[in-house]
């Protein structure tokens, strides 16, 4: 084929795996979930009287369902195909695709078709769906293909983005980071655009949001004005903008991978030699380093009579004694006291900490992140300055994805803690050492919290600063803060359990970073929904019990199928009822509950996912098994 034989692979081996049909089994079947959980909202809370009940509650259905289905495919796309290509790079078969006589464009080109031929499966079997919400009324065919132009053209663009940055960088954490931060710069800076534009210029902002964002064009596509007018007009030169900048986009991503991929993965530039060399100096920099004594013998060899004379006391008593002693004398020799290291009581988490265990350029995701945060805070104080003022809704937009994102990185950090180990064969070896469960998972987890201190403090130094002038009350800024270190504890162990529980890297990446994302999903939409259709919040538990019944079992088989627990098992079957009484009060204004309901109910999770990942660490991660054989 065209694309290359890469894609041909995955076209031909795709349909032989059950999760293929599976994927989009559960695809459809929750958007017929969804449907009938809002039918049931609006039978039980409104009475439908005529055609035009039935026209408001398409119309609301599709624009619930399409800005969801737009959110789902673009995470899917960009981490999809990051992924993909870090699990070559992590099992070094990336290197072998080089060797082969194929060319730069059939290997970019082929992983990206490869990663998006998932995605445009499962966005083609909802098309049915969507045309059987036409039948309601309220909603055109052009609304339903126009919303299709902006997914498929969104999820082409982010998949390349996430194969270009999984190309260029070498850490697993590094590629899902960056790519997690550049959606978001990506959508977020045009709706801070359009957030910060003046009152007159409001139009024109949102046209050219239009035009760069998939967001603010699927908004449009959606819908669309009544008439052949001059906003038609605006709407058609929206959408050809972002079709034109969508294929340059791609077109410019693919051409850059194309003429880099080998030479940024055949030889190491000088940048990432000089960080390796550190690395391993930093790690053999230690009592571990041990300098051999026929360096001692050389030097003492090459050295004037004197010094010879001098030092041979020293070596002589050094070969007397035993093997383990001679090796600490030659260290305490060779090495003064400046350059010594010392090795903490965790060496794990001295290893996390005090090395780049994750790679140097790791500060460039610490950097990036740093400059989304003040984004976010000069976007508060220009908008504060202004008449609109810091509305909760202003706040919201800002504070909300901006915990989200700290969330996922956290968790991204987590996971491949793990992962990279096993694919580099390095966690073997901690698992034959005398080292003790507390100290690996403790150590991971420090090792975790230190290298996402960033991620984790900013957000609470830009709730402090709001409630320093006065845009948040004291229990708001209390509430928010503890809540949010709860959170960031429950994905920090989320993806250590996970990490542990998969075997193969792309399968724990989508686990864990897709159950921090549709748990953030599921909780907004069912919020839409609520919203949407109004009523008494109190007597929407009937309509969306399936909807929580279903989101439990689908935790469970996330967290608990591999290695299963009593705990586990109750966590997983509360959190969705927990979530839903979170979310009704909230709606409702009461925070404390909110409050209480998360703390308790994510401790509880934490927790069930913590003990077992102490307790019984050798049977999680095949221990007992090793040390058997």
């Amino acid at each position: 084929m065209l694309i290359g034989p890469v894609f041909t692979r995955e076209a031909v081996i795709a349909p032989r795996r059950l999760r293929f049909y599976l994927a989009r089994t559960v695809y459809l079947a929750a958007f017929w979930l969804l449907l009938n959980t809002a039918w049931l909202v609006l039978t039980g809370t409104q009475i439908v009287r005529n055609v035009g009940d039935l026209a408001r509650f398409g119309s609301i259905t599709f624009h619930t369902l399409a800005p969801l289905q737009l959110v789902v495919v673009l995470f899917f796309s960009a981490l999809g195909a990051a992924a993909s290509v870090s699990q070559e790079k992590d099992r070094r078969t990336l290197v072998l695709l080089l060797l082969t006589r194929l060319s730069n464009h059939e290997i970019v080109l082929g992983k990206v078709a490869a990663s998006l031929l998932h995605v445009v499966t499962l966005v083609l079997c909802a098309l049915p769906f969507f045309l059987f919400l036409a039948l309601f009324g309220g909603i055109s065919l052009q609304q339903i293909a126009l919303g299709y132009v902006v997914t498929l053209l969104g999820a082409l663009l982010a998949a390349t983005l996430g194969a270009v940055i999984a190309f260029w960088r070498e850490k697993t954490f590094q590629t899902l980071a960056l790519t997690t931060l550049g959606m978001v710069l990506w959508i977020g800076t045009w709706e801070a655009v359009v957030l910060a534009a003046p009152h007159q210029a409001v139009p024109e902002a949102e046209f050219w949001a239009a035009v760069f964002s998939p967001w603010r064009a699927l908004n449009e596509a959606i819908h669309p004005p009544l008439g052949l007018g001059a906003d038609s007009q605006r709407l058609l030169s929206a959408l050809g903008g972002f079709v034109l900048f969508s294929l340059v986009a791609t077109a410019v991503l693919a051409a850059v991978a194309i003429r880099n991929v080998r030479r940024w993965n055949s030889t190491p530039d000088r940048g990432t030699q000089r960080e390796e060399e550190q690395t391993t100096e930093s790690i053999f920099a230690s009592p571990w380093d041990i300098t051999p004594l026929e360096k001692l013998e050389q030097e003492l060899e090459q050295a004037p009579a004197q010094e010879n004379a001098s030092a041979a006391p020293t070596l002589a008593s050094a070969l007397s004694v035993r093997e383990d002693e001679r090796r600490e004398q030659a260290i305490r020799w060779w090495y003064p006291p400046a350059w010594r290291r010392d090795v903490w009581a965790n060496p794990i988490l001295w290893r996390e900490v005090c090395t780049w265990a994750y790679g140097r350029k790791v500060l460039l995701v610490r950097l990036v992140w740093v400059l989304l945060v003040l984004a976010v805070a000069g976007l508060f104080v220009y908008l504060g300055r202004t008449q609109q003022g810091l509305t909760q809704g202003v706040l919201a937009m800002g504070l909300i994805p901006l915990g989200l994102l700290s969330l996922m990185l956290v968790n991204a950090l987590a996971v491949t803690s793990i992962t990279n180990e096993r694919d580099g064969k390095t966690l073997d070896l901690l698992l034959v050492s005398d080292l003790t469960p507390k100290e690996i998972i403790f150590g991971k987890l420090g090792g975790v919290f230190y290298n996402a201190k960033e991620m984790i403090l900013l957000p609470l130094v830009l709730l402090v600063g709001l409630w320093w002038f006065g845009a948040l009350r004291g229990e708001n800024l209390f509430f928010l803060g503890v809540g949010h270190l709860v959170l960031v504890l429950f994905a920090a162990v989320l993806g250590m359990h996970v990490g542990m529980s998969y075997s193969v890297t792309r399968q724990a990446v989508a686990t864990s970073l897709g159950t921090l994302f549709f748990l953030a999903v599921g909780v907004a939409t069912c919020m839409r929904i609520m919203v949407a259709f109004g009523g008494n919040f109190q007597v929407q538990l009937a309509p969306f019990l399936i909807f929580m019944l279903g989101g439990g079992v689908a935790m469970f088989f996330a967290l608990g199928i591999r290695n299963p627990s009593p705990a586990i098992t109750l966590a997983s079957l509360l959190c969705p009822f927990a979530t839903f009484y979170a979310m009704t009060s909230f709606l409702l204004h009461y925070t404390l509950g909110v409050f209480l309901v998360v703390v308790a109910t994510y401790g509880f999770t934490t927790l069930a996912m913590l003990v077992p990942a102490v307790a019984e660490f050798d049977v999680a991660t095949g221990r007992t098994t090793a040390l058997e054989e």
